[in-house]
């Protein structure tokens, strides 16, 4: 027989691996919103190297490895790598696919069991047409449902600390005055595109630069002042809603 063993693993201060480095279950990776190709990639990675290549799907580990390349020291469980990977792999995820997988872990995320159980074919659509947006700010999946989180909320929004701060008196006219270009958008014309293009045509006549108008906008109508872009919340929350959410802000 040929003998061979892969180096220890240590964390990511070169200690021995604990439970505080990542020695952790499988279960826990899946609530903390790891992809299972993302933790697969990065685990095969740990000791071993083919080339310059950090991404690889199953079929190309499979092709490439070799036990000679594996390193002869510990190898380092670092969490931000790990992030990093899987923020890639969430990114080029097809949306639709991407979609399946949340809703599949969902229920095992933080607070996740309580946003499943208020999820319908109208949600889902939602979701979907949000995932773009969604996607480019998220490196795990509870950081992908803790930026779909404004889709769940109930009027009149719960607002951070941010928000609130942001939301003066001066802001809330800010707010009447965008609201009053976005009535002029019909149902059936509702999108990003036009939404947007009213924005910049009141900021234009308001004498205000977009940020301006754009930053009050996104704390009423996703209590935060971190969020995908506002154009895409407009346009995902629909007409009936956003307007109804800039109203409950402005009275």
């Amino acid at each position: 027989p040929v003998m061979a063993h892969i180096p220890l693993i240590h964390g990511s201060d070169g200690a021995k691996l604990s439970k505080r480095h990542g020695a952790l279950g499988v279960e826990a990776y899946r609530e903390m919103g790891y992809l299972p190709p993302a933790l697969l990639n990065y685990l095969a990675r740990l000791g071993w190297s083919h080339g310059d290549d950090e991404v690889m799907s199953v079929a190309q580990m499979t092709e490439w490895f070799d036990i000679v390349d594996v390193n002869k020291g510990a190898a380092r469980f670092d969490f931000a790598k790990l992030e990093s990977l899987n923020g890639l792999y969430i990114r080029n995820t097809p949306d639709e696919e991407l979609l399946k997988i949340f809703l599949d872990t969902l229920p095992f995320l933080p607070g996740g069991a309580e946003m499943t159980s208020a999820i319908d074919a109208s949600r889902e659509k939602q979701l979907l047409v949000a995932m773009p947006g969604l996607k480019e700010r998220a490196k795990t999946l509870v950081e992908l449902a803790d930026g779909a989180g404004f889709l769940f909320a109930r009027r009149p929004l719960a607002l951070d600390e941010k928000a609130i701060g942001l939301l003066t008196p001066q802001a809330k006219e800010i707010l009447a005055g965008a609201a009053s270009s976005l009535r002029d958008i019909a149902e059936n014309n509702w999108n990003a595109a036009s939404v947007e293009a009213a924005v910049r045509r009141y900021a234009e006549t308001a004498g205000a630069k977009l940020g301006a108008v754009a930053q009050p906008l996104r704390a009423a109508l996703t209590g935060r002042t971190t969020s995908p872009g506002v154009f895409d919340v407009l346009a995902v929350l629909g007409r009936e809603e956003s307007l109804a959410r800039i109203s409950d802000q402005i009275d």
